[in-house]
C-alpha cells in the first residue's frame, strides 16, 4: 500500500498528517518524505539516522581538442543546455536533463558522462517506523531525479507513507505517481479550494483515487465541502483549528504522542483508505 500525502499548497498540515499517520501504524511503515526542497518530517520524528547517500546525475562534459563545432549536440537538446558559440561549446549543466543525447549524436566523440551533485538522501528509523528523506542541494532545480531516488528505497511488503512536495508541479508528480491512493489535505478557504481544484486535477490524470483531510476544519466556510460533494471525493478526516495542536506542533510534538486520542482517529483513516483503496 503507498499512500502519497499531498496539498495543493503549503502549509495546509500535510506534514502534520503524514508524520503522525505513519506512527500510528508503527512497525512495519515506511515514512517517505519527498519534499526535498523543505524536508521537515524529521523535525517530528526525531529518527537515529543510519546511512546518508550523495545523489548525483549525468551532465555533459565536452573535450574540445575533438570538438569539430558541428553543433549537433545543440540541436538534439529540447532544453538548450548545451550549444555551440562561435568556437566555443558551452554546456549549461543545471538545465540538463540527463537523457545523453548530446553524446549519443556527437560524431567525434568529444562529449563524455559527467557528474553534478543533486543532493543526498538519509535513512534512519524510529523504532519500527523506517524513515527516509531527500535533501535537495542548495541551488539546485531538479527535484523529480532525487525524490525518484527517494522513492528507490521503497519495500514492496511495507505500508508506505509519502509527504509529497506542495503544488502540482512535476516534483509533486514524480511523489504522487504509482501510489494506491492520494490524500489531499486542505483547509476551508477561498486559497485552499482554489489549490485543492488543481491538485484534484492532477490526481485525476493521473488516475489515481483520492480523498481528502480538511484541517482548521471549523474556520472559513462550507464550499469546500459543497465541493467535495460535487465531485464525489471523500471527506475522510476533519482537524479542527486549536491552540493546543498548533503549540504541539511549534515544538515538533506528534499529536497522536501528546493526545493518544487522535492515534485512533489516525487509524481509523488508514482504514478508511484501506476500504477506499480493496472495496469488498
Amino acid at each position: 500500500m503507498i499512500i502519497s500525502i499531498a496539498s495543493g499548497k503549503g502549509g495546509t498540515g500535510k506534514t502534520t498528517v503524514a508524520t503522525n499517520l505513519a506512527v500510528s501504524l508503527g512497525d512495519g511503515v515506511q515514512l517517505l518524505d519527498c519534499d526535498v526542497e523543505e524536508p521537515n518530517a524529521h523535525l517530528f520524528i526525531h529518527p537515529v539516522f543510519e546511512k546518508t547517500e550523495i545523489v548525483s546525475t549525468a551532465v555533459p562534459e565536452v573535450d574540445e581538442t575533438k570538438c569539430n563545432l558541428c553543433g549537433k549536440c545543440g540541436e538534439i537538446c529540447q532544453f538548450k543546455a548545451i550549444i555551440v558559440i562561435g568556437k566555443t561549446v558551452l554546456p549549461f549543466q543545471e538545465l540538463c536533463h540527463s537523457c545523453g543525447g548530446c553524446m549519443e549524436v556527437c560524431p567525434e566523440h568529444a562529449i563524455r558522462e559527467g557528474e553534478r551533485v543533486l543532493g543526498e538522501i538519509e535513512v534512519g528509523h524510529r523504532n519500527g517506523l523506517e524513515f527516509i528523506h531527500g535533501r535537495l542541494r542548495i541551488g539546485e532545480a531538479m527535484a523529480p531525479p532525487l525524490i525518484r531516488k527517494v522513492r528507490f528505497f521503497a519495500h514492496p511488503d511495507k505500508v508506505m507513507i509519502i509527504d509529497a512536495p506542495p503544488g502540482t508541479s512535476c516534483p509533486v508528480i514524480a511523489a504522487m505517481k504509482g501510489a494506491d491512493f492520494v490524500l489531499l489535505v486542505t483547509e476551508p478557504t477561498p486559497f485552499g479550494l482554489h489549490d485543492l481544484k488543481l491538485a484534484v486535477g492532477a490526481v485525476r490524470i493521473l488516475g489515481i483515487p483520492c480523498g481528502l483531510v480538511i484541517n482548521r476544519s471549523d474556520m472559513g466556510d462550507d464550499r469546500l465541502r459543497e465541493y467535495a460533494g460535487a465531485e464525489g471525493i471523500p471527506i475522510l478526516m476533519e482537524i479542527p483549528f486549536d491552540r493546543k495542536i498548533a503549540e504541539f506542533y511549534s515544538r515538533g510534538e506528534l499529536l497522536v504522542d501528546v493526545m493518544p486520542e487522535w492515534r485512533e482517529k489516525f487509524l481509523q483513516l488508514y482504514e478508511r483508505i484501506v476500504e477506499l483503496v480493496k472495496p469488498e
